[in-house]
Order: C-alpha cells, then sequence, then structure tokens
C-alpha cells in the first residue's frame, strides 16, 4: 500500500462480469455529510455507473448513507454524483463509451491524501463463456502454485 491511501471499497464483481480495457482515477464532488458516510464506510454500488453528459462526467446508482448526527442538513442518499476529470480524458471516455458495449463502472473507492478518489473502469461485458474461461485459468495457476510450493518443500516423515 502507498503512503496515503486507504481503500474504502473495491467492486469484486465487476472484474468479474465486466473485463476492463482501461482505468482512470477521478475524483469526486460530494457534500460534508457524504465524506462522513464514505469515512464510516457506509456506501453500497453494487450495479453502480457513470455516464457522460455535456462533458461532464456523473455516478448513477451509488448509495451513501445518510449521516444520523447531521440532522436536517442531511444528503439525498441517490442523488447522482459528479466525478472530477481532465477535459482530454472526458474526450476520450466519451468516445469509447459511444462505441457498441463499453461502459463506466467504478471499480474501487479509496481515500488519498485525505481527498476521496474513484477508480474507474472502461469495461465491456463478459459472456458466460468468458467468466468460465477464467475461473479455469485461476484453478490452473492455483494448483501450479500449489505443486510448486510441495516440489520445494521435502515430504513430512523423509
Amino acid at each position: 500500500m502507498s503512503e496515503g491511501l486507504k481503500i474504502i471499497a473495491i467492486n469484486r464483481k465487476a472484474r468479474h462480469d465486466y473485463s476492463v480495457d482501461d482505468t482512470y482515477e477521478c475524483g469526486i464532488e460530494l457534500l460534508g455529510t457524504e465524506v462522513k458516510s464514505f469515512r464510516d464506510g457506509k456506501i453500497s454500488f453494487p450495479d453502480a455507473w457513470a455516464e457522460v453528459m455535456q462533458g461532464e462526467v456523473w455516478l448513477r446508482s451509488l448509495k451513501i448513507a445518510e449521516n444520523p448526527f447531521s440532522s436536517i442538513f442531511n444528503h439525498d442518499p441517490d442523488r447522482k454524483k459528479r466525478l472530477l476529470l481532465h477535459r482530454e480524458e472526458i474526450k476520450r471516455i466519451s468516445r469509447k463509451v459511444n462505441e457498441k458495449g463499453y461502459t463506466l463502472i467504478p471499480l474501487s473507492f479509496y481515500f488519498k491524501h485525505g481527498r476521496v478518489k474513484v477508480e474507474l473502469g472502461l469495461c465491456k461485458g463478459k459472456k458466460a463463456y468468458d467468466k468460465r474461461a477464467d475461473i479455469r485459468e485461476r484453478d490452473v495457476k492455483r494448483d501450479l502454485a500449489r505443486d510448486f510450493r510441495q516440489g520445494l518443500h521435502p515430504p513430512r516423515g523423509a
């Protein structure tokens, strides 16, 4: 782990359901009570996605729980959040998303030097046979690693 980096949440399901072609680190525009909920880890994003609208990238379906200590100044948990990217990155992303099959999926949320960051993936959906191939490949790697480890150590009792 690098200095000043604290992981809040990782979207493991996204790497299973999508093949990630490119990733972008971007900031996220939050309200004060939303930051407090992020610090407590009270976020949910199983079906979150991002879209490019009028030169801006917006994150949808990210649920940030309300902070119980903030009374009437609480935020709307379902509001869309603006992602902060450079204009050239937004243009590049927009061109890719307009191609067939690409979508923007948040892969992880983390604090970097006290600011909330989002790792945004440019993804294409996987077919069922792609998922099975990935599982098979992971099992083969695990078996090879196990065999290699057993080959390094002599059997017990010898």
